[in-house]
């Protein structure tokens, strides 16, 4: 009848309207521009006096930024994971992050699924053949290879494996302990900035000289490694 496909309409089209006002609001009020490492430091005793007086708070409110950005896809993860470090220290903010993270990603893999599956698909495009035979072969280990070695963006990651039969089980796991390595050196990076605010007026990666970013410096410049020596073992095997 009438009334019901008006209402099937209506749930289908709603939760997009949703997304996209987000994402609309988002750039309207300039949001990315809160996303910078300097407006952590120009806030920086506003912020640190509210996570210490509202612990509780300060993490639902950091989780719920960190899983509408990365459902909703909008620049700045790299900045948030910074924050994460610098407002609840490595280890609560690699936490708390990946919570946030693969949460996020969990419900736009869901969406994927199903609400957007369509446009979703769309915009994968030629990237879901590329991806389709490795998801085939072992989906939750090569799943886990992209979340380590970011050979595809990570949006294209979060909704391809929707549309190629994974598990919702295996799809969080695999984004869980693949993100954890890069998570990690971001939130140590946060963790470092405070003595780097206290040295100088603006954050650089030239002169942060504390040993908390001097570690993660390494192990980020280790991570950058990791894509070529994926490619060179995947050749080997198949030259095999």
């Amino acid at each position: 009848s009438p009334p019901r496909k008006w209402r099937s309409r209506v749930k289908k089209i709603l939760p997009l309207a949703v997304l996209a006002a987000l994402i609309w609001a988002f750039f309207h009020f300039d949001g990315d521009h809160f996303l910078m490492v300097q407006t952590l430091s120009d806030n920086r005793h506003a912020l640190m006096g509210f996570v210490h007086d509202r612990m509780v708070l300060s993490v639902v409110l950091f989780l719920a930024a960190y899983i509408l950005a990365t459902a909703t896809a909008v620049p700045g993860a790299a900045v948030l994971t910074i924050a994460g470090g610098f407002l609840f220290g490595i280890a609560f903010g690699t936490l708390w992050v990946l919570i946030g993270a693969t949460a996020g990603a969990t419900i736009l893999f869901l969406l994927a699924r199903t609400i957007f599956a369509d446009a979703l698909r769309a915009k994968a495009g030629p990237f879901l053949q590329k991806m389709e035979a490795g998801f085939q072969e072992n989906a939750f280990s090569y799943l886990l290879s992209l979340r380590l070695v970011p050979l595809f963006p990570f949006f294209l990651i979060n909704i391809v494996p929707a549309f190629l039969g994974v598990s919702v089980r295996h799809y969080v796991l695999a984004t869980a302990l693949g993100i954890l390595p890069g998570v990690f050196v971001y939130a140590s990076i946060g963790a470092g900035l405070g003595s780097v605010f206290d040295m100088m007026m603006e954050f650089s990666l030239k002169n942060a000289v504390t040993p908390e970013i001097i570690i993660a410096l390494v192990s980020l410049s280790v991570l950058s490694l990791a894509p070529a020596v994926y490619k060179k073992v995947k050749a080997r095997r198949q030259a095999a």
